[in-house]
């Protein structure tokens, strides 16, 4: 046979245009794109009334495995991730138990997700205080970028990730600025956060709309202002995580166009969640930055449409029930993470490309393109000859309504329970392997490929 697979008939969703052609698939690669394919194949699967569209790269999952394996781990959460038309992710420092900020613990995190990745995955490194130092060797093993935080976070266990202070901020991005690699930053003001959360206590105000108040619009854009200050005097390439505000967005917006090396990502509930709406669903809604009410949603969406969002990610960030739900009142003490990967795809496709009419190729620079080229995976995010064939169907005529029994997730809770979606991912090809099938299910064994990036090497590169 000359080729594995071809896919005939469907929509194909290029970086600028959409047609009608055929694809063809060996060896795992994109062979060839033409109008018609007519050589002989191992399969041939009609596509027809429906998109052909790179496999969303979500560079931002927190897979709680080693550790935290009881919380989310790699068969559970890349079943979910493929589901939901994800080819490929990369992975937070954070979560897991130990924190991925050096050697050891990057070793350990490789070890125990071997064999068990339905799609491909790289790593990321952790900046916490006190692993300077270990920032390059980091880098040595691969990871593609690094992440700190801003706000509060992590435990008193020895184990856990811890947030940054201005000094390990500064120096971080000094020592990442050498290194020619990317941090991406969890921006809101700790100190401001806090405080005004435990005011809320003290008060006995402890509602959703209590939580969200305590962590105003200005904690994250003053947090983002001072990130990008540091980044002026050091020369690091930023990312900011899940920005939840237009008024930050503009202020990165601003610097981008002053040549600063920034980008940004933004996640599908801060589009598909208000304030009030958290108060009906309750704490499975619980994120930071917090949800925002209808206003500023609103102005968040004028940003997508006007192209000053680069990237959409899920900040999959699971936990047990035990840890959403119990019988305290105070929000304030459930876990604040959305588990939400396996409906990224279908959902900002319904809100975006369907109800809002934002061209779906831009769609799919957000969701594959932009991320492969920020994250350093070069054989991903579009579809092109000799690029890996990691290919979705997404079936823009199919409505369905989201279910906990088929979550693919080590725990069925999900902010989007109930929704109604009105476009559906029905396969999800990686490297050519069909893992997911809208009626078989997961297709196959884990075939989940690592991928490494070493920055240092692409400096030395002429």
């Amino acid at each position: 046979m000359k080729y594995d697979l071809v896919i005939k008939g469907g929509k194909v969703v290029f970086r600028d245009e959409v047609k009608s052609v055929d694809i063809a698939v060996k060896d795992g690669k994109i062979s060839a794109i033409a109008e018609t394919i007519d050589d002989e194949a191992l399969r041939i699967i009609d596509a027809k009334g429906q998109y052909v569209m790179p496999g969303m790269i979500d560079t931002h999952v927190h897979i709680c495995e080693p550790g935290r394996t009881e919380w989310e781990g790699f068969v559970t959460g890349t079943k979910a991730l493929a589901a939901g038309g994800t080819t490929c992710y990369v992975d937070m420092p954070l979560n897991a138990l130990p924190a991925t900020v050096d050697r050891k613990s990057l070793q350990i995190k490789l070890n125990a997700a071997k064999g068990k990745n339905y799609v491909d995955y790289a790593l990321y490194g952790g900046l916490v205080p006190g692993n300077l130092e270990k920032l390059e060797e980091l880098s040595e093993e691969g990871v593609v970028a690094y992440k700190c935080f801003m706000a509060t976070c992590g435990s008193e266990l020895p184990d856990d990730f811890k947030n940054v202070d201005d000094y390990t901020l500064f120096m971080g991005m000094k020592k990442l600025a050498e290194l020619g690699a990317v941090l991406s930053i969890h921006a809101e003001n700790a100190e401001m956060t806090d405080r005004m959360g435990q005011e809320m206590m003290k008060q006995g105000k402890t509602s959703a709309t209590d939580y969200v108040a305590s962590r105003p619009v200005f904690t994250e854009v003053d947090a983002v202002k001072r990130a990008l200050f540091f980044a002026k005097e050091t020369g690091c390439k930023l990312h900011f995580v899940h920005v939840s505000t237009a008024e930050a967005v503009e202020e990165i917006t601003k610097e981008r166009n002053k040549g600063m090396d920034v980008t940004l990502e933004s996640c599908p509930h801060y589009f598909t969640i208000t304030t009030a709406q958290f108060e009906e669903i309750g704490p499975v809604a619980k994120c930071s930055p917090p949800l925002r009410d209808e206003a500023a949603q609103a102005k968040l969406w004028e940003k997508l449409i006007e192209g000053k969002i680069d990237m959409l990610t899920s900040d999959h960030s699971p936990c047990p029930p035990e840890m959403k739900f119990s019988d305290s009142n105070n929000i304030f003490e459930v876990w604040g993470g959305i588990t939400g990967c396996q409906n990224n795809v279908d959902l900002m496709f319904d809100e975006a490309v369907l109800k809002r009419n934002v061209p779906v190729t831009d769609f799919v620079r957000m969701i594959a393109y932009n991320p492969a080229v920020r994250f350093h995976l070069p054989t991903k995010g579009e579809i092109a000859v000799s690029k890996d064939a990691d290919l979705i169907f997404v079936d823009p005529n199919q409505s369905y309504i989201v279910q906990k029994e088929e979550l693919y997730y080590r725990h069925q809770h999900s902010p989007y329970i109930g929704r109604k979606i009105n476009c559906r991912v029905t396969k999800t090809f990686v490297r050519g392997n069909l893992v997911f099938d809208l009626h078989e299910g997961i297709v196959g064994d884990p075939k989940g490929q690592l991928i490494t990036y070493h920055s240092k090497a692409e400096l030395l590169t002429p």
